[in-house]
């Protein structure tokens, strides 16, 4: 009897780390490039930047790579690229974004949490989930006003060819 219950527990144990290693293989419905709805940001028209592109690639290794371009309305462009592990070890941002040190994670495969700072102070905190439809991404955006008040923002991206 011991015999057997070690055996069903042996490959309980087998089942559920193959299933794992399989899930962990996945591509995740992240990757891909992404343009933000910039009509329902919460800014006056006028200040509303031209188009806001991501870009999210998996780096191999356990690493993660992000690419944001960003086109302001005089056409000016910003731009920000790392590659970072998903243990949530910070690294450095390079381009001339408003953060220069990231971290991320991968709670999930659809979703990927992101946290900015800048010049040593935090910037923001930015979770980024797909939909089940695989074409439109959700930015729920953590920040804190002047005064110290924490606000939230939701954007919309949907999936580029």
């Amino acid at each position: 009897m011991k015999t057997k219950m070690h055996w069903l527990l042996s490959t309980a144990m087998f089942c559920c780390a193959t299933s794992a290693a399989a899930g962990s293989t996945d591509t995740s419905p992240l990757v891909g490039r992404w343009a933000l709805d910039v009509s329902k940001l919460a800014m006056p028209p006028d200040a509303r930047p031209r188009s806001v592109t991501m870009e999210f690639r998996d780096a191999g290794d356990g690493k993660w790579t992000t690419q944001v371009v960003i086109v302001h309305p005089s056409g000016e462009q910003m731009h920000a690229e790392t590659s970072l592990s998903l243990d949530g070890s910070p690294g450095r941002i390079g381009g001339n974004y408003w953060a220069d040190v990231s971290a991320v994670k991968m709670p999930a495969s659809n979703v990927l949490v992101m946290q900015l700072a800048d010049d040593g102070k935090p910037a923001s905190t930015r979770i980024y989930s797909v939909g089940g439809d695989r074409a439109t991404m959700t930015e729920t955006k953590a920040i804190f006003g002047d005064d110290g008040t924490p606000i939230l923002q939701t954007n919309t991206f949907t999936r580029l060819p």
